[in-house]
């Protein structure tokens, strides 16, 4: 950040008088700028025991299988988040259930956060975001090209929750890219 929005000065990083953070601070009229993470919100869309995903058509990760998630906008709830994304992404309704998982990403700022859904009716189809959409039984996720580890993370939980007869939230943190690397596989 170069230029405070509120009167175009021109921003210092410093930590301003009572905080413990770098902030962004206009040197003109002393607003702080924060900067928090971004919230990316999906959903787990299930149709008669299948899962319904995405093949994405943008980057990062092009060509590779996600659940419909993407940023939360200003002025939206996190369940209108979902039920937009899904609609945007996979052309689908769906109808929410509870929170299933919350992942927080430090290394980039964001935090994950999936709901429980129910397709309303067999109809989907690629969005603008989206290459091709499809269902997949468990058995037949293509778990080496999911795209984010986020929701293979949430994808596990799911499965297993739905194995054991009941659902859950599940609360996880993603290490950063080298301790990912060296954790063994299926972790």
């Amino acid at each position: 950040m170069n230029f405070c929005n509120q009167c175009g000065g021109t921003v210092h990083l410093t930590i301003p008088p009572g905080d413990n953070l770098p902030r962004h601070v206009c040197a003109r009229c002393g607003t702080i700028h924060y900067s928090n993470p971004k919230l990316v919100v999906g959903c787990v869309a299930e149709w008669d025991g299948r899962i319904l995903l995405c093949r994405r058509s943008i980057e990062p990760r092009y060509g590779l299988w996600t659940v419909p998630a993407g940023f939360m906008e200003n002025g939206e709830t996190t369940r209108a988040a979902a039920v937009r994304e899904t609609l945007e992404e996979a052309c689908a309704h769906v109808e929410l259930d509870e929170a299933c998982a919350l992942i927080s990403v430090p290394q980039i700022s964001q935090v994950h956060l999936f709901y429980r859904g129910r397709l309303l009716e067999a109809r989907f189809a690629p969005g603008l975001e989206t290459l091709e959409t499809a269902l997949f039984a468990e058995t037949l996720i293509p778990w080496q090209e999911i795209a984010f580890q986020t929701v293979a993370l949430c994808l596990r939980a799911y499965f297993a929750d739905r194995q054991a007869g009941h659902f859950r939230f599940h609360e996880a943190s993603l290490p950063p890219l080298a301790e990912r690397i060296a954790q063994p596989a299926g972790r």
